[in-house]
């Protein structure tokens, strides 16, 4: 590869399903959920090795800011800049990019999410380094392909055509042409995206050329793609990020750039991957007893079976005749709700207490 490799982080999700430990100044990339590391402290140390530190940018928000700040405390300050507004990721991923482009015009640059679990730190650079390497070769959009082991029906897919090959490599059937991409099925559909074998998730992970971007953005996006413009006039950013993002539209990337765009390639992932998205996904990082009682902390459970468990400040919590619960007691909240009502512990949110939100 030729060109730089830049990063953009995307660290600014709202923090609703990890309630009581998620708070909305505290969401799931800055907690501690499946080691001693929050998950934004993973995703930055995944890359090094890979892309510098000063040529990683962290994206957060106003709310945010601080507590991503103090976890952060030895990486570049002027490398971790907050949206004033919330704009979703079209606006996230222009201001990145407005960002990189300032810096280097000819600059490869990845999109990665802040709150994934991903183990395999050199599988994980062995296969974004693949992915730059076919953005730059290309010149076309790529994303990272997760191939799915369950019909999930929360996640969103992709669909996979042809192979193609690059010039100096001969990685069978890692790279393909997106057919297009699946907005997040109902179960029967997900079974069927297994059963033809070509879909893999959608893992929000992007690479691209910045000219390449900047294109699509001037085709498909012409206000984000002024905005950008603006941003990498010299001394500018600061004024245009003020006064211009929180007037930006409110849309996903996918929806306004990716799902629209006709050269697109997706990279299958050699690495391991977990979205973590609820308490029920978490539990398979606990420990277990014998009857299925999952928890990170020390547990009594007599005829209890199947809970899930979370406890901080070295409490022992104790179960009694109850199976299928999430319990998570943290220092000014406990939880109490069925295992299979996790999706909906976000509904809570609004009817708790401002200070508890």
């Amino acid at each position: 590869m030729s060109n730089p490799i830049y990063a953009l982080v995307l660290a600014g999700g709202s923090g609703e399903r990890f309630w009581p430990l998620s708070r909305r100044g505290r969401p799931k990339q800055l907690l501690r959920l499946v080691s001693k590391r929050a998950l934004l402290e993973e995703t930055v140390a995944r890359l090094d090795g890979l892309v510098l530190r000063d040529r990683i940018l962290i994206l957060t928000n106003a709310e945010q800011e601080a507590a991503v700040r103090k976890l952060l405390a030895g990486f570049p300050k002027e490398n971790i800049v907050a949206e004033p507004t919330k704009r979703d990721t079209a606006a996230a991923v222009a201001l990145g990019t407005g960002w990189v482009a300032a810096r280097d015009h000819a600059a490869t640059m990845l999109v990665l999410p802040a709150d994934h679990v991903i183990a395999n730190r050199a599988a994980f650079q062995e296969t974004l380094a693949l992915a730059a390497e076919t953005a730059e070769e290309t010149g076309e959009l790529v994303t990272i392909g997760i191939k799915p082991t369950w019909a999930c029906p929360g996640f969103g897919y992709i669909e996979q055509g042809e192979p193609v090959r690059l010039r100096a490599r001969n990685d069978k059937d890692a790279i393909h042409r997106v057919l297009r991409f699946r907005e997040k099925p109902n179960v029967d559909l997900a079974e069927s995206f297994l059963r033809k074998g070509n879909f893999r998730w959608n893992a929000g992970m992007f690479v691209w050329s910045v000219p390449t971007v900047l294109s699509e953005f001037n085709r498909q996006a012409p206000e984000l793609a002024d905005f950008i413009s603006q941003l990498r006039a010299p001394g500018n950013f600061e004024k245009v990020l003020r006064e211009r993002f929180s007037k930006l539209p409110r849309i996903s990337f996918d929806y306004a750039i990716m799902e629209k765009a006709d050269r697109v390639l997706v990279v299958e992932a050699s690495f391991d991957w977990d979205d973590i998205g609820s308490w029920r996904a978490v539990a398979n990082y606990f420990k277990n007893d014998e009857h299925g009682n999952a928890a990170n902390c020390a547990v009594t459970a007599v005829d209890s079976s199947n809970n899930i468990v979370f406890g901080q400040e070295g409490a022992t919590i104790a179960l009694l005749g109850v199976h299928n619960l999430i319990v998570v007691r943290t220092g000014d909240a406990v939880l109490v709700c069925h295992r299979h009502q996790a999706e909906k512990i976000k509904d809570l949110i609004g009817k708790l207490p401002p200070e508890l939100q």
